[in-house]
């Protein structure tokens, strides 16, 4: 996927590379939002189009269906905790759709489920931002090179978003500290 110089190079496998990566903290805090709702499957079942299309699949229906799916999950979760969880879910399953533009809003397909997650985890800490910092700590160790690859390749995360949006920069200036594969 290459065109003009507003656009990123990005493969296929590169976009499994990140779905995986959002698939992964998403179900990170899975438990969160089914200990809310045990009876919902809809974010499980995001996560579960998220892990399909980074292990091969197609990019598609049950992609698109499970984020909008996750995303009427979380405004239907009585705990603001669950509600990031199921964010999570929804946008790992957005993930696979990172668009090829040099935005920085595009930053949020690579790392809003991490900060999503890191948020419920806050949440269920009363609000302790240290838990935050240290799930988001716990995220740059779990991201590959190739994640931190395509994500160098943006701009910097864009202001805004609240504390979702915080974690989202402190994630996306940890993870650009690190040193590129060779």
């Amino acid at each position: 996927m290459t065109g003009e110089a507003s656009e990123i190079a990005l493969s296929k496998q590169e976009l499994r590379e990140v779905t995986a990566f959002a698939a992964a903290c998403a179900e990170a805090v899975l438990e969160v939002f089914e200990g809310d709702q045990p009876d919902d499957p809809r974010p499980r079942d995001a996560i579960g189009a998220a892990w399909d299309f980074a292990r091969g699949g197609e990019r598609g229906k049950a992609l698109r269906d499970g984020a909008w799916a996750a995303l009427k999950a979380a405004k239907s979760a009585d705990t603001e905790a669950a509600r990031e969880a199921a964010r999570a879910a929804m946008a790992a399953a957005g993930a696979a759709y990172l668009h090829p533009l040099a935005k920085a809003t595009q930053v949020k397909h690579i790392l809003g489920s991490a900060a999503h997650a890191a948020r419920a985890t806050e949440l269920l800490a009363d609000d302790d931002r240290n838990v935050g910092a240290a799930h988001i700590g716990q995220t740059v160790h779990r991201a590959t090179p190739a994640v931190v690859d395509v994500l160098k390749r943006f701009p910097p995360a864009p202001s805004g978003g609240g504390r979702v949006g915080e974690l989202i920069r402190i994630l996306d200036a940890g993870l650009r500290a690190l040193p590129l594969a060779d």
